[in-house]
C-alpha cells in the first residue's frame, strides 16, 4: 500500500498517503478503550472523548469547535473497546491548522471542572437515548453476557453512577496510564508532501514525552454459552445469537469475514436476509457481524421481529446455520462470495477517510498495512473446506449464546 512511514523519537508512528484530492484527512489513534478501564472507571474512555473538546491550555471549547468549522472542515472522535480516535476532514491548505488542533486537544486538554459537569449531563442523556433504542442496546447487553466479568463486556458509555462521580484527577489518571506514545498512530491522507507531514508531526507531536506501555492487558478466557430472556415493553422482539470468534492475529479471521458476509453481511442477497425477509417477511432487519479484537473476537446475528414470529424466525436461522455447517459451497457459490467481498472492500477503500482510519488501525495492530491486492490474494486462497471448518467451529449450536428482548 502506498503509505510512507516515520517514527518520532517518542515512539509515535506517522503514516501518510499522498493523493491529488483537494480534501485531506488526519487522525490520532490511541490504543486505549473501554477494556482498559479499571473497576471505578467504567465509561471514562468514552467520557474523555467528549471532554477533550472542552478546553486546552490556549483554547476554550468554542475556539476548538470553530477552528476547523470556520474553514469548512470537520472535527470528530469515537471510542471503541480498544481505541480512542480523534480525526479531522478539511481542505488541503488547512493541513497545518488541523494537525496542530488535534495534537492540542489530545495532549494539552485542561478538562475544566465547569465543562466536566456540563458534559456529564450530555453523556447521561446519551445513555438514556440508547436505552430508548433496544436494537442498539441489545448489542451491549449481549457483549456483557458473552464477556461476563471481563472489561470487554462493559458498555462503552458507562453507567450513570460512574459518570456522575468522575473528576479531572480520574481523567488524568486514565490518560497517564493508557495514552502511551508507542501505542499512538498519527495517520493522514491528502495532497501534501511526506516531508511536510514529518515536519508538522515533529513540531506538534514530537515534544510529547516518551511514555512506553508497561502494563499488559488482561485477556478473556473461560467463555460459557448462555441463554437469557429479558422482558421489555417493545413492539418488536429483538434477538442476538452469537459466539466468541477469532482475534486479529488468527489467520482464520479472513475466512470468518467471508463466512459472515455470506450469512448476513450488508448484501441483500445474504442467506439470512433471503430466508427471513425476502422469502417470509418475518424481519425488516436481519444481519450478522464479526468484530475481531487484539486477543478475542465476537460473531453475532441480530434480528427484530413480531413477537408471534420469533420461534419461526429462530427455526429459519438455525436451518441456515445447519446448512452452512453441513455442506461445502459449490465452485460458483464460492466464486461469487469472494467477488462480492472483494467489491465491498474496494468500495470502502475508495473513501479516503475510511481508508485512513483502516490503515491507522492496521498499523496499530500489525505495524503495517496490506494492499488490496494482498488482501484479495488471501481471499482467493480460501477454499470451501476452510469455510466449512470455520462454520463448524464458530456456529456450533453448543457454543452459541442467545439474548432475547421479549
Amino acid at each position: 500500500m502506498d503509505f510512507e512511514i516515520h517514527t518520532l523519537q517518542n515512539g509515535i508512528r506517522v503514516i501518510h498517503k499522498r493523493t491529488d484530492s483537494p480534501v485531506a484527512h488526519c487522525s490520532i489513534m490511541i490504543n486505549a478503550g473501554t477494556r482498559d478501564e479499571l473497576e471505578h472507571e467504567h465509561g471514562i474512555a468514552h467520557f474523555i472523548e467528549h471532554v477533550v473538546f472542552k478546553g486546552t491550555k490556549k483554547r476554550k471549547a468554542y475556539h476548538i469547535m470553530s477552528r476547523l468549522e470556520d474553514v469548512g472542515g470537520e472535527l470528530n472522535a469515537y471510542t471503541t473497546k480498544e481505541e480512542t480516535v480523534i480525526h479531522a476532514t478539511f481542505l488541503k491548505d488547512d493541513f497545518d491548522r488541523a494537525v496542530e488542533l488535534i495534537a492540542d486537544i489530545t495532549f494539552r486538554s485542561t478538562f475544566p471542572d465547569k465543562e466536566i459537569k456540563k458534559e456529564k449531563e450530555v453523556v447521561l442523556d446519551e445513555i438514556n437515548s440508547y436505552k430508548d433504542n433496544p436494537s442498539e442496546l441489545i448489542f451491549d447487553d449481549f457483549e456483557e453476557l458473552i464477556y461476563n466479568g471481563h472489561p470487554f463486556g462493559l458498555n462503552i458509555l458507562g453507567t450513570k453512577k460512574d459518570i456522575k462521580r468522575f473528576t479531572r484527577a480520574d481523567i488524568q489518571s486514565f490518560i497517564e496510564r493508557n495514552y502511551n506514545t508507542d501505542q499512538i498512530v498519527f495517520c493522514s491522507i491528502g495532497n501534501i508532501s511526506f516531508n511536510r507531514v514529518q515536519k508538522l508531526a515533529e513540531r506538534h507531536l514530537g515534544w510529547v514525552a516518551p511514555n512506553k506501555r508497561k502494563i499488559q492487558r488482561d485477556g478473556f478466557r473461560n467463555y460459557t454459552p448462555h441463554t437469557k430472556i429479558v422482558k421489555k415493553s417493545t413492539f418488536q422482539t429483538h434477538c442476538v445469537i452469537g459466539n466468541i470468534a477469532y482475534d486479529l492475529q488468527e489467520p482464520k479471521r479472513i475466512g470468518m469475514h467471508l463466512l459472515n458476509n455470506i450469512l448476513g453481511g450488508p448484501g441483500l442477497n445474504s442467506r439470512l436476509n433471503l430466508a427471513l425477509r425476502e422469502k417470509h417477511g418475518y424481519a425488516y432487519n436481519i444481519e450478522s457481524m464479526y468484530n475481531p479484537y487484539s486477543d478475542t473476537g465476537l460473531f453475532c446475528i441480530y434480528f427484530g421481529t413480531d413477537k408471534g414470529n420469533l420461534d419461526k424466525s429462530m427455526a429459519l436461522i438455525n436451518k441456515e446455520l445447519d446448512r452452512i455447517m453441513a455442506k461445502k459451497l459449490g465452485v460458483l457459490q464460492l466464486f461469487k462470495a469472494k467477488r462480492q467481498l472483494m467489491g465491498q472492500l474496494a468500495i470502502a477503500s475508495d473513501s479516503n477517510e475510511s481508508l485512513m482510519l483502516s490503515v491507522a488501525k492496521s498499523f496499530m495492530v500489525y505495524n503495517t498495512a496490506d494492499s488490496l491486492e494482498v488482501i484479495y490474494a488471501q481471499i482467493e486462497n480460501l477454499t470451501s473446506a476452510n469455510l466449512l471448518d470455520i462454520a463448524n467451529d464458530i456456529l456450533n449450536p453448543n457454543k452459541l449464546s442467545t439474548l432475547i428482548y421479549k
